[in-house]
Order: structure tokens, then sequence, then C-alpha cells
């Protein structure tokens, strides 16, 4: 079964590597001439080292299964496949002194000690540089794409940029007035557009294949307020071209039809589902998903593989929001349903898409781009809000009916301010009664196991929560997220020293979250992002918050205007 699966995904990959190829010019085959060599760099190290591959991951030689895939071969990938079709078959072969003597893995993380004393603002300041890379240069067949300018990595097992993620690192970035590191990041992923055609889940090449929710145009927004609206005009080129990545293949759907992330319903309304264009294991959890595959004996392996990959694709991997059955991953069903938060942000990108056409003097694009953000306005407020429970949610397109699932995901249509009043005020008392929690805004009603359930909360959707919620003048509701929250966040930093990338929002044991694939990782970029700007609005209001910075600041004012 494992090698089959190797075939299908060799088919796959390749497939993409040369439509990947073709679109961004770069060269896939290995060729050498003189003092050069053409990398096939857009293949991932399951395609490079083929059978190799599964038996270092099936052998389990390494607790994360990312961690080879982050490896980098010492020399061609074909040398060492071949070198090892004729190493294993000797009796003293050991694969890992084989691996150990080939490849170059990424290093031991260093947990990084703060200096005492410093406030949770301090400690977020001191952090940036310590998650900032800069990887223009990448060595031969790294997994890693290189990109022109530096950037801000998550942390912990996350070495490379991810895409959603970084919106809400750069709010950080921004609260702490690094606006030039600002500027690179959102140059970084209008350069993945042009290369490759949209952002990659990160910066790998076994990312290439799926993108993450767009936050592009809100980056760009976040830009325009200290570099002005032009910004709109310099990255329009790229905010179309990431558009026409979502809407590929719309124009010729018919009523009840799906085209990789399009969906068009019986009624004709156009909307979108997150889709990876391979249905193999993903490359960097590989084991986990062969074995998820032969827990669902009713699907074929490939289906299951895509709605994992599909699952990743909307950030939110995993949770029982994707299941049939909440309580089994191999019910995943992700290319199913119609995401309200997918669908928010796109209404945003084709919003911000017809203020800049706007502004580039185009009358005709601007219409255009108004005319699709309000049929998807009206769509997502007809078939993705529940009247009888009060809250926006996904839809099952397949099974033609509005998932029962109540999730963080019912603010996006607040925030991107798609939802009338009526609908936003009962979405707002949905909130509060089901899903605040003591320590913030949990992220399903299921508890699971899978990490983006019950019992956790997670930094960008409290944020979203509070942004939307305000948006509507539900100041109260949205300061109660905050606050609880930001006192999480403080009391975790207070007993530790560090934040993490989730926490623990319900029960006795507020702080570090848990669940998932992997261990609780410390860093933590989004989640040093939004606790700035809840600092900045909510510190005075949080029991127990220490913002040395903003006392100093209000001292200084205070004094002067005395």
């Amino acid at each position: 079964m494992i090698t089959r699966s190797f075939r299908w995904t060799w088919k796959r990959f390749l497939t993409l590597g040369m439509a990947l190829g073709a679109a961004s010019g770069l060269a896939l085959s290995t060729s050498t001439t003189k003092n050069k060599t053409n990398i096939p760099s857009l293949l991932g190290p399951d395609i490079l080292l083929g059978q190799l591959y599964i038996d270092v991951q099936t052998a389990k030689l390494f607790p994360d299964q990312k961690t080879f895939a982050d490896a980098v071969p010492r020399r061609t990938p074909s040398a060492i496949v071949a070198d090892y079709q004729v190493k294993k078959r000797r009796k003293k072969f050991n694969l890992r002194t084989f691996v150990d003597k080939n490849f170059i893995f990424p290093p031991d993380r260093v947990k990084y000690v703060p200096p005492t004393g410093q406030t949770l603002r301090e400690h977020i300041n001191t952090l940036w540089p310590v998650l900032t890379r800069n990887t223009a240069t990448v060595r031969p067949y790294d997994s890693l794409l290189p990109l022109p300018n530096d950037y801000v990595v998550p942390g912990g097992r996350f070495r490379e940029v991810y895409y959603w993620d970084s919106y809400f690192t750069m709010l950080g970035l921004a609260e702490s007035d690094k606006w030039e590191l600002v500027r690179d990041m959102t140059n970084n992923f209008a350069h993945e557009i042009e290369k490759y055609g949209h952002i990659p889940n990160g910066n790998r090449s076994y990312y290439l294949s799926r993108s993450q929710p767009p936050f592009f145009a809100l980056m760009i927004d976040l830009l325009a307020t200290h570099d002005g609206e032009g910004v709109y005009l310099k990255y329009l080129p790229q905010l179309k071209k990431e558009y026409e990545y979502w809407m590929a293949g719309s124009e010729n759907l018919e009523n009840g039809e799906a085209n990789k992330r399009v969906v068009r319903l019986p009624d004709g309304s156009l909307l979108n589902r997150y889709w990876d264009d391979l249905d193999t294991p993903r490359t960097e959890s590989y084991m986990e998903d062969v074995l998820t595959a032969s827990e669902a004996k009713d699907r074929p392996a490939a289906e299951v593989y895509r709605d994992l990959r599909a699952g990743a694709a909307s950030g939110w991997d995993y949770s029982s929001r994707w299941f049939y059955n909440p309580l089994e991953l191999s019910s995943i069903r992700t290319t199913s349903f119609l995401p309200v938060d997918l669908n928010a942000l796109l209404y945003h990108l084709e919003h911000t898409l017809a203020n800049a056409s706007l502004l580039a003097k185009d009358q005709k694009a601007a219409n255009d781009y108004s005319q699709r953000a309000e049929r998807r306005k009206q769509a997502i407020n007809q078939h993705l809000w529940n009247d009888q429970e009060g809250y926006y949610a996904d839809y099952n397109w397949q099974q033609g009916k509005l998932s029962e699932q109540l999730t963080a995901a019912t603010v996006f249509p607040l925030y991107a301010k798609i939802a009338p009043m009526d609908r936003a005020n009962r979405t707002a008392q949905t909130i509060r009664s089901q899903l605040l929690k003591q320590g913030g805004l949990t992220t399903t009603t299921h508890t699971t196991g899978q990490q983006w359930d019950a019992p956790n909360g997670w930094a960008p959707l409290q944020w979203v929560a509070v942004e939307g919620l305000r948006n509507y003048g539900n100041d109260a509701l949205a300061e109660d997220i905050a606050t609880r929250f930001l006192g999480n966040v403080q009391r975790l930093y207070n007993n530790q020293h560090k934040l993490v990338e989730k926490y623990v929002v319900e029960g006795s044991g507020l702080g570090g979250g848990g669940g998932g694939e992997y261990p609780l990782q410390d860093g933590f970029g989004w989640t040093n992002g939004v606790t700035l700007k809840l600092l900045d609005m909510y510190c005075d209001k949080t029991p127990g918050c220490e913002d040395k910075q903003s006392s100093d600041e209000s001292a200084k004012e205070a004094s002067a205007a005395h």
C-alpha cells in the first residue's frame, strides 16, 4: 500500500512541478552545464528521494516527520538514491547512519531565554530579531523556497514563513514600528504571487500545491495606513493575480458543479472552498496521513489525502469543523464545505480590488469587482446564515445543507462587514452564550483532541472577533474577549516567560493549549502580534496586565500636560 502511495505521489507531484515550472520559468530537470546545475527546486523531497523518503518516514527515525522533509541533501538526490539502492541490501546496513551521512538537518532549536524582569511587551519586542530570517539564497535541493527580503517565522518547528500567520505577525510589527519589515514581508508575498501564481501555504516546495486563507489584501490595508493609498496601485497586479488563482475555472461552471477552489450552487451562486492540487499524503506528515487514510474504510485513500491537504490549506488543521464524525479525523471532508471565513475574506479581496481599480481610473474593472463582491455578500447571507440558531456557519454544498457546527469562524462576516446589523447582534449573542470562556474565545464547541477544537483558543481568532464585534458596536463583548485572552497570555508569560502557539481557554487548566499532530510550540509569531495590539487597547482593563512601556508613556504625557 505504501509503494502505491509513492507512485501516486510521484505522478501528481511531477505533474504539478511541470505546471509550476511552466508558470515560473524554472527548470525541473537536473542537467549540469559548465559551473551550473539546474536544480529541480519545485519538487518536494518525497519526489526527489522516492522510496528512500518513504522508508525513512515509515521507520519513524524522527519524532517529527517534518524534520526529514526539511533536511537538505549533501549531494544530488539521484546519487543518494542510487547509493541507497545498493547499500540497503547489505546485512549491516543502518538506515539512520546512512541518513545522517547524506543529509544536513535543521539545527536543534536553542531555547530562547529572555532577560529577567521584562514586561510582556518588552519580551515581544526582543523576540522579533530572534524570529527574523533571510533566505535570499538557499542550498541546492533544499525544500526551502528563497525569498528576496527578510521575514518573520512563527517559531519552534515552523522554520519558514506562513501565509495567514504573517498578517497577524505584521500587526505586531507595525505596533513595534517595524514598518520596513512589514514592507519586506508584503513584497515577499507579492514576489511569490508573481513567481508561483499564488501565495503558498509556506515557503517550502512541498507547500506549493496549496495556499491558505487569503489575507494579502489585508496586508495591503495595513501597509496603506503607513505608506498611503498608493500601495493599492503598487500591488494591484498581484491582488488581481491572487484573485484569479482562487477563481480559476469558475467561468465554465454549470450550476451544481465544482472546479478546484470554486463551487457554483444550484441557484447560480458562486462561492469558494479550500483545496489542494494533490491527493497524496502530505510530505511533512507522511505517515500520519497514511494511517488516517487506512482508517477510512469506505473511502479511497486519495480522497482522504485531498481533504487532509485542504484542511491544511484552511489553516484549521485539524478541526471537527471539517469532519462528518466529530471524533474521527478519517471522516474529514474539507472540500465538501464552503467556509464562511474564506468567503468573507474573498469578499474583502473583491472589495479591495474594486477600490484599487477606482484609484487606477479603471471604472469598468471597479464595477465588475463591486458586482462580484455584492453577489458574494448576498450568497453568504443567503446560504451561510443559520437563522434558527443565530450564527454564520459553513455550507455543505454536496449535501445541500448548512453545517450544524458553531465555530469561531462565525465572526468573519462581521470582520468583513458583510452582516446586516440584526444578524451581527444575534451572532454576538450566540458568541457570548456559547463560545466565550474564561480565557477567551474557544474555537469550537467540541472537545475532540484536535488542536482547532475546544478547549483551545487561538490569537488570530480572538483578533478577528474583537475587530468584527467592534465594527457593529458590540464593544463590551469585544472587550470581554480581549481582556480574558490577554489575561490568559499574561498569566502564562508570568509563569513560564514565553508566548505559545495556542491557549486553553476553558476549564481549570488555562494556559498552553494541546492536541493535534505535534507538541505545543513556543514563539510565537501571531500570538506576539495580536498580544501587542491587545496590550495597546485593553491592558488597563485587564487584571494582572503589566505594560511598562504604556505606563511610562502615560507618565510622560501626564507630566507634559501638567
